[in-house]
C-alpha cells in the first residue's frame, strides 16, 4: 500500500516537470510596448485600458484576456506575450474604441494607438426612413401666416 502511494506521488511529479518543461518550451515570446495617443495632437492618453486577448488561427477570439493601463506618457507594456494572433482593444473615456488583430512574430513590438473623438451619433431613422445623422438635423420650416 506504501509503495503504490509512492510510486502515484513519483509519477505526479513526473508530471508536474513534464509540464514545466512543456511551458518553458511554449516556443518564441514576445516584449509587447504599447503607446496610445490622441489621434488630432499626438498627446498622449493616461490610464487608457489596453485589452489582450489571444485569438486562434482561424481568427476567432479566445476566452479570457488581459487588460493593460497605461501611465502618464500613455505607455503601457508586458513582456513574454507568445508568438501568433493577438486581438488588441484600447478603450478610453471621450474616445472611440480601437480595435485590431495583430500579428506578433518578432522579439520585441512597439504598437502605437491613435484614439478618435467620437464620431456624430446617428438616428435610426431619418425624415425619409434613411439613417440620418443626429446633428444634421434641419430646423422647423416656419408656419405659414394665419389666413385673414
Amino acid at each position: 500500500m506504501v509503495s503504490a502511494l509512492i510510486i502515484m506521488v513519483g509519477v505526479g511529479m513526473i508530471g508536474s516537470a513534464r509540464a514545466q518543461k512543456d511551458q518553458d518550451d511554449d516556443g518564441p515570446m514576445s516584449d509587447l510596448r504599447f503607446v496610445v495617443v490622441k489621434d488630432y495632437n499626438g498627446k498622449p492618453i493616461r490610464n487608457a485600458a489596453v485589452v489582450l486577448h489571444p485569438v486562434s488561427r482561424k481568427g476567432k477570439q479566445a476566452m479570457g484576456g488581459l487588460e493593460l493601463k497605461t501611465d502618464n506618457d500613455g505607455r503601457t507594456n508586458i513582456d513574454g506575450i507568445p508568438y501568433g494572433p493577438l486581438r488588441v482593444q484600447v478603450l478610453a473615456p471621450g474616445f472611440q474604441t480601437f480595435g485590431e488583430d495583430y500579428l506578433i512574430d518578432k522579439p520585441e513590438m512597439q504598437i502605437t494607438v491613435k484614439l478618435k473623438r467620437p464620431a456624430g451619433q446617428y438616428s435610426s431613422l431619418g425624415s425619409n426612413g434613411d439613417a440620418k445623422k443626429a446633428d444634421d438635423k434641419k430646423p422647423p420650416a416656419p408656419a405659414p401666416p394665419p389666413p385673414q
